[in-house]
C-alpha cells in the first residue's frame, strides 16, 4: 500500500510529481499519474519514469494515497467517479481551492488531508499549508514529508486554508507585481530591461533569504539599509506616503473576501 496516485497531470500535478519522484518516499513504479491529456502523460512518463493512465478507477486500486490535483469545477465529477472504488484505508489529499474536508466527505467518507502549495513548487520552493481533522494526525505527518520534497510546509487549522491560499498562492502574484514595478523603475533610471530584471530579481531573492535565514522581522533588515537623510529612507517614505503598505493590505483582504465567495 506504499503507492500513490495523482489525479491531474497539469502544472501543479507535475510539480508535486517531480518532488515525489526525486525523493526516497516512493519508488517511481509505485507512482501513477492520471490525466485525460495524452501529452501530459507522455511528458511525465518520459521524464520521470512513473506509471500513467487515463482510467481513474483502475489507477486508484491498491494504493494508499490519492492526490486530487484538479480544478475546483472538476472535483465533484472526480469524487463521484471514485466513490464506489475507494476503500476505507485510503487517504485523499486535496489541493483543490475552496472545498472543505466536510464537503469532500459528503461524497467520499475517507480520511482527507487538505494541502495548498503554490507555483514555487516547480522549482521546489513551494510554501505548502496543510490541514486535517484531529483523527488524521499520523497521516498528516506523512503528507508533510511528501510536500517537504517541493519546498517548505506548515500545518495549520482548516479554518485558515482560505487565508493560506491568498497569502501563499495568490501571494506569488502579489510579489511578482511588485518585482515588475521595481524592474520598470530600473528601466526609467537607465538600465536595459534585462539588466534591471537581473538586479531586481537577485535583490528580491537576497531580501527574502535574509528574513528566512536570520529569522528577523523585515523591519530589522530594513534598518540595516537605511541611513539618516539617505536615499533609501527617502524612497521608503515616499512609497508609504503613496500608500504602499495600505494598498498591499487592502489587496490581500480583497482577495480574501473574494475567495470566501467562490464555489
Amino acid at each position: 500500500m506504499n503507492k500513490i496516485t495523482i489525479i491531474g497531470g497539469g502544472n501543479l500535478g507535475k510539480s508535486i510529481l517531480s518532488g515525489l519522484a526525486s525523493s526516497d518516499l516512493f519508488e517511481a513504479e509505485h507512482i501513477t499519474v492520471v490525466d485525460k491529456s495524452t501529452y501530459n502523460l507522455k511528458e511525465v512518463e518520459e521524464k520521470l519514469g512513473v506509471s500513467t493512465s487515463q482510467d481513474i478507477t483502475t489507477s486508484i486500486q491498491n494504493v494508499k494515497w490519492i492526490i486530487l490535483c484538479v480544478q475546483p469545477r472538476q472535483l465533484d465529477v472526480v469524487l463521484h467517479e471514485i466513490r464506489d472504488s475507494v476503500t476505507s484505508d485510503q487517504v485523499l489529499i486535496s489541493t483543490v481551492t475552496g472545498t472543505s474536508i466536510a464537503e469532500i466527505n459528503d461524497v467520499v467518507a475517507n480520511k482527507v488531508v487538505r494541502v495548498m502549495p503554490n507555483t514555487g513548487a516547480a522549482k521546489k520552493l513551494s510554501m505548502t499549508c496543510i490541514a486535517a481533522n484531529d483523527d488524521v494526525k499520523e497521516e498528516v505527518s506523512i503528507v508533510k514529508k511528501m510536500f517537504d520534497t517541493i519546498g517548505e510546509t506548515l500545518v495549520i487549522e482548516e479554518r485558515l486554508m482560505q487565508a493560506a491560499t491568498v497569502l501563499g498562492a495568490s501571494g506569488i502574484a502579489f510579489f511578482l507585481r511588485f518585482l515588475r514595478a521595481m524592474i520598470q523603475g530600473g528601466i526609467q533610471m537607465g538600465f536595459h530591461p534585462h539588466e534591471a530584471q537581473i538586479i531586481a530579481v537577485q535583490t528580491a531573492i537576497g531580501a527574502a533569504t535574509l528574513v528566512a535565514e536570520n529569522g528577523a522581522h523585515p523591519e530589522r533588515e530594513i534598518d540595516k539599509v537605511t541611513t539618516p537623510r539617505g536615499c533609501t529612507i527617502e524612497g521608503l517614505n515616499e512609497m508609504e506616503h503613496r500608500g504602499l503598505s495600505s494598498s498591499v493590505i487592502k489587496g490581500v483582504m480583497a482577495s480574501y473576501e473574494k475567495i470566501n465567495t467562490i464555489k
